[in-house]
């Protein structure tokens, strides 16, 4: 399934509103003057809705399932149309906002 490719400047939230980074994006290939990010590369979430109330909230996400024809690096690129899941809750990361010149399969 085709989507557009994840940078570093992509607004990606956890299912409760929280706010996703990825930590390593690749340098080498960009898109919009941004890194790109792969499959490889974790995100940490800040302000996650399910921190105060003591369950288990959304620290650390990762793209599970990305492009299968382009790779940076070896791995697969996350898009936009990807899985991903949150590591102690299981729900999905939502991209909200990404750059569309650039689809990849």
């Amino acid at each position: 399934m085709p989507g557009p490719i994840l940078h570093l400047g992509a607004t990606v939230l956890c299912s409760h509103g929280g706010t996703a980074q990825p930590t390593a994006p690749n340098p080498r290939v960009l898109v919009s003057s941004q890194p790109v990010v792969t499959l490889a590369c974790p995100y940490v979430i800040a302000g996650c809705s399910l921190t105060p109330s003591g369950s288990p909230f959304c620290a650390s996400g990762n793209w599970v399932s990305g492009a299968t024809r382009v790779l940076v690096g070896g791995q697969p690129v996350a898009i936009a149309g990807g899985s991903s899941v949150c590591a102690a809750t299981g729900n999905p990361m939502l991209p909200v906002a990404f750059q569309t010149r650039v689809i990849a399969s």
